[in-house]
């Protein structure tokens, strides 16, 4: 059992700039003194690199969908030693699943109610004023079991408008925390899959810093720290088992969407872990019992990737003998090829048949249920398991023999089944878990 005591950012929707909230009150929190722990709700393999920038202290992902009881409890226990927690919702508080999942619908108004966690709503206001308290109200009163602690206006355009809105809080109870001045130079950069990775950020230290500046001059920090309220979470403390022993693990920009619970899980479990980068043109170990191929970006790099002679050989001895498993990036890396946005040719590992393409976009988003019909790394024929699959590529020849039978968080079967070929593996959705047999 652990007591944890802590906040959940959220909004009503992407966009509203939560996230520049949530990296700028991890540091300013941080700067006071406190020990901080970040975690983020939902399946997103990108905002934990910029919480651990922010608060320097590794961010891990709560999951109500895909998570029992163990895992959760497991993941909490990272808070043990922190002053305060502090989660990053997903989409909008209440955005979840249609159709109850292993615990529940997976929104970030889930996780605060299972944590205690207050949620500190983000409106953005612009273009309205008291009608912004209208907003405010129905999410405080959607689900009264889903505890509140009032509101930050974002993107204010003058003392008037801040006024005004102030004035419709007022009316309907809300607590205003803070009121962020409309600035144009506080976003961070996106591309598809939405912000670029932490490590891409051409200064992401010195907007970290303005992000904590801009929060100090404008919330009421102490009012924050005080609506932090504690919630217990029980139950053993389960993370995943590795899947092999010596585990070659490929990490560089194309190569980086690995959900920080599994790396814990398997180093807590006696497993190393042995980075390498495709992109430098680097073999995976020889020593390994698996390679591992986490997404990332790919199709930015492809070109590279292609030309990384040293690195396609290594991983072709490997699986002459060895399991390789790629997902979604790196499923798409084994491939016979990938086709780039401008409709260019690369030729990939061929370890699999699997082409794709970029050229013309196809969008696939969502959680993933997974029967196993052949085993792969770390879980054998049979097997349950739970990922999130997010990605805009489009295949266009598959032929090898299907991993798994798919489903969507409603049931409904899914084309993207995964394959299998010798000791190659590869799925498009992103492991988060296995169900207990």
């Amino acid at each position: 059992m652990i007591e944890t005591r802590g906040l959940m950012i959220s909004a009503p929707a992407s966009g509203t700039g939560k996230t520049t909230v949530m990296l700028g009150l991890l540091r300013a929190l941080s700067d006071e003194g406190l020990r901080v722990q970040p975690f983020k709700s939902g399946p997103d393999y990108i905002d934990p690199a910029f919480h651990f920038a922010a608060a320097r202290r590794a961010s891990y992902n709560f999951d109500t969908w895909a998570m029992g009881a163990d895992m959760l409890s497991g993941i909490a226990h990272k808070a043990e030693g922190a002053d305060i927690c502090v989660a990053e919702g997903s989409m909008g508080l209440f955005d979840g699943v249609a159709t109850l999942g292993q615990v529940g619908f997976g929104s970030s108004a889930e996780t605060a109610k299972k944590m205690g966690w207050p949620v500190i709503l983000v409106i953005d206001v612009g273009g309205q004023a008291q009608s912004a308290a209208a907003t405010a109200m129905g999410f405080r009163d959607y689900d009264p079991e889903v505890p509140f602690a009032g509101v930050i206006l974002n993107r204010v355009a003058s003392p008037r408008h801040e006024r005004l809105t102030r004035l419709g809080m007022d009316r309907a109870g809300i607590r205003v925390l803070g009121a962020l001045p409309r600035r144009g130079d506080l976003t961070l950069p996106e591309r598809h899959l939405g912000l670029i990775q932490a490590v891409e950020h051409p200064d992401l230290e010195a907007a970290v810093a303005g992000y904590a500046a801009f929060l100090r001059d404008h919330v009421d920090l102490d009012v924050i720290r005080a609506a932090a309220a504690g919630g217990v979470m029980e139950g053993a403390k389960g993370l995943p088992k590795p899947p092999a022993q010596r585990i070659a693990l490929a990490r560089d920009a194309a190569f980086s969407f690995t959900y920080p619970h599994l790396l814990d899980g398997w180093r807590a479990a006696g497993a190393e872990i042995v980075p390498f980068s495709p992109l430098a043109d680097e073999a995976p170990d020889a020593a390994a019992d698996l390679v591992w191929l986490p997404g990332g970006y790919p199709e930015l790099h492809a070109g590279r990737l292609a030309a990384a002679e040293t690195f396609r050989k290594g991983l072709r001895k490997h699986a002459q003998t060895r399991p390789v498993h790629g997902e979604c990036g790196g499923y798409m890396a084994l491939g016979e090829a990938l086709i780039d946005k401008e409709g260019t040719r690369h030729a990939m590992a061929g370890l699999l048949g699997l082409v794709t393409s970029y050229e013309k976009r196809k969008f696939h988003l969502g959680y993933r249920r997974a029967i196993l019909q052949d085993a792969m790394p770390g879980h054998g024929a049979g097997a349950a398991l739970r990922g999130h699959e997010f990605h805009y590529s489009t295949i266009l020849d598959e032929p090898d023999a299907p991993l798994a039978q798919v489903f969507d968080a409603d049931g409904n079967s899914v084309p993207e089944t995964g394959s299998r070929k010798g000791n190659v593996t590869g799925t498009f959705f992103h492991l988060i878990t296995a169900e207990a047999p």
